[in-house]
C-alpha cells in the first residue's frame, strides 16, 4: 500500500473531514463564540450591521454580521434576522399562531401572578396571547392577600379567577392559605422554582447550570454574587433581572415546567368563552 493513500494536492483536500459553516439568522439572546478572541457572549442587540454580545461579567463587545463565530460548537455565519413576507412576526413569544386580530375586550375572568418579576416575565412571554383571548394580569404582591382578593372578587361561572403562586409546596404556609380559596371557579397553581430567575434557561445567559446560593441568604443576593454581579442595592437587584429578563425572546428560554403551569391558568379562566375565541 502506499504511504500517501490520497492526493495532497487534489481538489477540496484541504476541507476534507473540517466542519462546514451554516448561515444562522441573528436571535436576540443566543450565545456566540469568537474563536479569535476567545470571547463568549450572548446577543443583547444588533445595531447598523453589528451584532453585540455580553458575557458573564456583563462586558460587551461589538462584532460584525457575518461568519467566524460558533454557536453551540459548530462554525456558523450570522445573518441579518428573518422576517416574516409582510413584515410582521407570524408567531408569539409564546409559540402560538400570531393572529392579525385586535385585543379582544377584557373578559370578566383574571390571572394574578404572585412577584412583580414573575408577572413581567408572563407579560413578556404570553402578553400577545393574553390580549387576544382578552385576559388581564393582576400583579399579586403576596399570597397572604389572596384570601381577600378571592372574596372581593367573587368567582363563579364566567367570572374565573386563575393564580400563580412561587414555589408551591405541600404542607406550607402558602398551600393552607390555598385551601382557604378552594371553588370550582379558582384555581391556583404553582411553579417549582426557588425564584422565577431560574424559570429561565441558564444556556440563556451561557451557563450550563444555575450556580448554588448559601443558605440563609437572600436567593436574588446569592445569584448576583455567584455571577460576579453587583449585588449591594435594590437597584443592583433590578439590573440583575433586566439583564435576565431581556435575553428572553420566546418560550424556547424557559424551563417547561412553568409553561405548563402558565398555559393550565390560560386554559381555565377561558373555559367559559371558548367557543367565542378565534382558533
Amino acid at each position: 500500500m502506499s504511504r500517501y493513500p490520497r492526493d495532497v494536492l487534489a481538489p477540496g483536500w484541504q476541507k476534507a473531514g473540517k466542519p462546514t459553516t451554516t448561515e444562522v439568522p441573528a436571535e436576540i439572546g443566543m450565545v456566540l463564540e469568537d474563536p479569535s478572541s476567545g470571547f463568549v457572549g450572548a446577543l443583547v442587540r444588533i445595531e447598523n450591521g453589528l451584532l453585540v454580545l455580553e458575557d458573564r461579567q456583563c462586558k460587551r463587545r461589538s462584532f460584525p454580521l457575518g461568519p467566524g463565530f460558533w454557536l453551540d460548537g459548530r462554525p456558523v455565519a450570522i445573518t441579518a434576522p428573518k422576517r416574516a413576507a409582510d413584515g410582521g412576526p407570524t408567531h408569539t413569544a409564546s409559540g402560538s399562531r400570531a393572529s392579525a386580530t385586535k385585543a379582544r375586550v377584557a373578559l370578566p375572568s383574571r390571572i394574578y401572578v404572585e412577584g412583580k418579576h414573575d408577572a413581567e416575565l408572563v407579560e413578556k412571554v404570553w402578553g400577545d396571547d393574553l390580549r387576544h383571548v382578552g385576559v388581564v394580569v393582576e400583579y399579586l404582591g403576596g399570597i397572604d392577600d389572596l384570601p381577600a382578593i378571592v372574596a372581593e372578587f367573587a368567582p363563579q361561572r364566567g367570572r374565573r379567577l386563575g393564580v400563580l403562586v412561587d414555589h408551591l409546596v405541600p404542607g406550607s404556609k402558602e398551600s393552607r392559605i390555598v385551601e382557604q380559596v378552594s371553588s370550582p371557579w379558582v384555581f391556583v397553581t404553582g411553579h417549582r422554582f426557588v425564584d422565577i430567575w431560574t424559570a429561565v434557561k441558564p444556556s440563556v445567559l451561557g451557563l450550563k447550570a444555575w450556580p448554588e446560593t448559601p443558605k440563609g441568604q437572600d436567593y436574588k443576593t446569592g445569584l448576583c454574587r455567584a455571577l460576579g454581579w453587583p449585588a449591594r442595592t435594590p437597584a443592583d437587584t433590578a439590573e440583575a433581572w433586566r439583564r435576565i429578563r431581556t435575553r428572553v425572546t420566546s418560550w424556547r428560554d424557559l424551563d417547561p415546567a412553568l409553561m405548563t403551569e402558565v398555559e393550565k391558568l390560560i386554559d381555565f379562566v377561558t373555559a367559559d368563552h371558548a367557543d367565542t375565541l378565534e382558533p
